[in-house]
């Protein structure tokens, strides 16, 4: 899928964060997201988009918790330090910078999904 055009310094600042986050594919969390149905997987998986964006669609299964306001209200929705986070905004970008906030929060097991909204539309995934 095409990158879209950004500015170079958040194109930078993304890039340099997408180095030191792991990423996850749709694929990954596609299965992932099937095997939480069964019963046989656990995690938390994040909306960072903007409010507007998630009521216009999202992720089956999804909690929204908003880039501008994700690390001031993480510990509530997902106080375990140690639990399994996957992130994902409309191309991975935004994400990527949220998992490395939330790492710097001391979360331990924060992934961003590569390829964001735009990708798992794409591939016409589960959405509500």
């Amino acid at each position: 899928m095409a990158r879209m055009a950004h500015s170079p310094r958040f194109e930078k600042l993304c890039d340099e964060a997408k180095a030191r986050v792991k990423e996850v594919t749709t694929d990954d969390v596609a299965q992932r997201l099937e095997a939480r149905k069964a019963g046989k997987d656990r995690f938390e998986l994040i909306d960072v988009r903007e409010e507007s964006e998630f009521a216009a669609g999202h992720i089956e299964g999804a909690k929204h918790l908003g880039r501008g306001i994700l690390e001031r209200d993480i510990e509530t929705l997902v106080p375990d330090t140690g639990a399994e986070i996957v992130l994902y905004c409309g191309g991975g970008f935004r994400s990527a910078l949220s998992a490395e906030s939330l790492a710097r929060m001391g979360y331990t097991h924060v992934s961003s999904m590569a390829g964001g909204w735009r990708e798992w539309k794409g591939k016409s995934f589960p959405t509500e």
